[in-house]
């Protein structure tokens, strides 16, 4: 049984990039689509897609590296945690590595980068930095 779909998610991935897999396959849930939609949207994987099946969906994720096969994701980690959850206001977010990195939130809004969530003025529960 998972306890934290995030951090399984999050674990997927940095396993995945440490090894070089090209793409990972794993459970699906609408919470892991509107996260890898961020990642997509601000370049650190290459797509993903949602494949029905039974009994449960399947997430398929292709993992983005540079030219020379360098990781585009250097880090990935969990902020806001089961036991001890990190709330931001939207003036309050702070910037990763001076914007070469993101945090994902999940604001009342939906699930949004920082960029977004200060562009919307949307604070929320910090989810995760990747950089």
């Amino acid at each position: 049984m998972m306890t934290d779909p995030v951090a399984d998610l999050l674990t997927h991935l940095r396993n995945a990039n440490a090894v070089g897999k090209k793409s990972i396959t794993m459970p699906a849930s609408k919470f892991k689509v509107a996260i890898l939609q961020i990642l997509q949207e601000e370049g650190f994987i290459q797509s993903f897609s949602v494949e029905p099946g039974t009994p449960r969906s399947a997430l398929k994720v292709e993992l983005r590296y540079g030219p020379d096969g360098e990781s585009v994701i250097r880090s990935i980690q969990r902020v806001s945690k089961p036991g001890c959850r990190v709330y931001a206001k939207a003036d309050k977010l702070p910037q990763v590595l001076r914007g070469l990195g993101i945090y994902v939130l999940s604001t009342p809004r939906g699930v949004l980068s920082d960029r977004g969530a200060r562009k919307l003025n949307a604070g929320g529960e910090i989810l995760c930095k990747v950089c």
